[in-house]
């Protein structure tokens, strides 16, 4: 963990591997239960983070490549905890994805999940290795929904 200006930073890789989701969950669980966040926000953050790395492992699953690892990086601010969750699949963009593949979309259940559970949610794939990060953002304060 980093501290900066006010900002904390916390990183972790896991292999991409349905048995180490727990690990993500927990991780998260420790990290959001530290803030200001209600026992259900945190349990909402620590269901949203396990969606998006299954949704990571499927993702590459259905590529026919294998997931080596996921990367989970959270930055904790006073006012907001951003987690984002990168997959390590080289999956080219000109390479369209399966029709089936899971997206953070209404097509696919974890998608729906993560976009009810968290404030802000946006996934970013880059075009030359088709890697995708999904960032995922939970604001303190906001209450029950």
């Amino acid at each position: 963990m980093a501290i900066n200006d006010g900002e904390a930073r916390v990183e972790l890789s896991i292999p991409g591997r349905p048995e180490y989701v727990g690990v993500a969950r927990l991780a998260i669980l420790g990290v959001a239960s530290r803030m200001r966040f209600s026992y259900d926000e945190v349990e909402d953050i620590r269901l949203a983070v396990g969606e998006a790395c299954t949704t990571a492992m499927e993702r590459t699953s259905e590529a026919g490549l294998p997931c080596q690892s996921i990367r989970i990086r959270c930055l904790i601010h006073s006012s907001e905890l951003v987690i984002e969750v990168c997959d390590n699949a080289l999956i080219p963009e000109p390479t369209p994805p399966p029709s089936n593949a899971p997206n953070l979309d209404e097509r696919s259940l974890g998608g729906v999940l993560i976009r009810i559970l968290m404030d802000d949610v946006s996934t970013l794939t880059d075009p030359e290795t088709g890697q995708r990060v999904v960032r995922m953002v939970k604001h303190v304060g906001h209450g029950a929904r």
